[in-house]
């Protein structure tokens, strides 16, 4: 998937879009995806000027939009919107810096209904960079947030 298809499938944009191709997919079920990191990103003016670090939470993010992608690309997801439910034994291994690729790597583990679990992982020049296990629910576009989130936590 080009960007454009990106852009079609997932609700963000500029400067929170964090993905920029998918490399494979196989929908409802599994992604890879990449971010190519640049010096002109945004947070880098602020976030460890001299020695820029891209921040966690926005690999994290990254590695959650992947997902996304691989979720809301199946035939039974079109209409929906993929949202966080929690994140279980995310590790950083490794700081991402400028001029790196990140790949990400989205596998369902399990789903039952809107609620499941992907694993994730993202890697810089095949070295870890950062894992985890994310939760989502899946809930239709027009449904509120605040009920989506609810139902996660119940």
């Amino acid at each position: 998937m080009d960007i454009r298809a990106i852009l079609r499938t997932l609700p963000h944009r500029y400067p929170f879009l964090l993905v920029d191709r998918i490399l494979e997919l196989k929908p409802g079920k599994y992604a890879i995806g990449i971010k190519n990191v640049t010096a002109n990103e945004p947070y880098f003016t602020g976030h460890w000027p001299g020695n820029p670090v891209m921040p966690g939470v926005l690999i994290v993010e990254a590695m959650a939009q992947t997902a996304g992608v691989a979720l809301l690309t199946g035939h039974e997801t079109q209409g929906k919107q993929a949202f966080f439910g929690g994140l279980d034994k995310v590790r950083f291994r490794r700081p991402v810096v400028p001029g790196d690729q990140l790949v990400m790597e989205a596998k369902l583990v399990r789903q039952k209904g809107a609620i499941g679990k992907m694993h994730i992982t993202a890697k810089v020049s095949n070295e870890l960079a950062c894992s985890g296990d994310f939760s989502f629910v899946l809930v239709d576009d027009n449904q509120e947030s605040e009920q989506a989130l609810a139902e996660t936590t119940s």
